[in-house]
């Protein structure tokens, strides 16, 4: 008997941003991240009705420049930002608007070398670095999405 099995993937992130100095872009930035450690109790978490603190609500802007792996668990030296409202661009995706601007007093100094997106509970859920610090001062602003896929 022939048995068909549809295979399903784990889920897959993608941020995209723009670094504005001054109000001109000077950079553009499009890449896959890793889904990290934490995305797996989110996910049993919420499947099984345990929502409280579980949505992904959080920016975080580190400095730990070392590459990504799958154990990671936290960001070093963050700012945390809240997330704008999430759209659903295509049935099995998510994605979620950001910014840091000169609202952001607290991030003026940090030298920004990776990007988490953490649930309201702090939990992180995936992670991307940056070749490159960027040095974030009152005259940067940034504006992107970070989709995750199904």
């Amino acid at each position: 008997m022939f048995r068909f099995r549809e295979k399903s993937r784990p889920p897959t992130g993608r941020l995209s941003y723009k670094v504005f100095r001054k109000g001109a872009l000077i950079e553009e930035f499009d890449d896959h991240n890793l889904i990290v450690i934490g995305s797996q109790a989110t996910h049993a978490h919420l499947l099984g009705g345990d929502v409280a603190n579980r949505s992904l609500t959080q920016i975080g802007f580190g400095t730990n420049a070392t590459a990504e792996v799958f154990a990671n668990a936290a960001l070093t030296g963050a700012y945390m930002n809240s997330l704008g409202t999430p759209t659903y661009p295509a049935t099995n995706e998510v994605s979620f608007p950001f910014s840091l601007g000169s609202a952001d007093v607290n991030a003026f100094g940090l030298s920004i070398s990776e990007f988490g997106l953490l649930t309201a509970g702090g939990v992180l859920y995936a992670r991307r670095t940056r070749a490159l610090p960027l040095n974030f001062n009152s005259d940067l602003s940034l504006s992107g999405t970070w989709v995750i896929s199904f």
